[in-house]
């Protein structure tokens, strides 16, 4: 069982405050290359990223979603941008 209650992503302060594109965490992919445009139809992240496991290249729920969020997260980190918190999980997970 995961310790930490998943996180609430602010859509629009991810977009009004720190200029995330929809397409940096939307996507389908064909032949590698993400295809989703910004006004197309989106899915539950869950319909192709089982939470229980990785279905060959298709990264588990938890996974995915760490991959990308924490990415961007330490991208930011790494260039010396405070606003986006990396190690502390708490700011943006509750406990349990």
């Amino acid at each position: 069982m995961h310790k930490k209650v998943p996180v609430t992503f602010a859509h629009l302060d991810h977009i009004e405050n720190y200029d995330v594109a929809c397409n940096e965490c939307h996507h389908e992919y064909e032949d590698g290359k993400n295809v989703w445009e910004e006004g197309e139809p989106v899915q539950k992240c869950a319909a192709c990223h089982d939470p229980q496991k990785r279905d060959g290249k298709v990264r588990k729920l938890n996974i995915a979603y760490h991959k990308n969020c924490k990415g961007c997260h330490r991208k930011l980190a790494r260039e010396g941008d405070t606003r986006a918190p990396y190690r502390q999980c708490t700011d943006c997970h509750a406990k349990r």
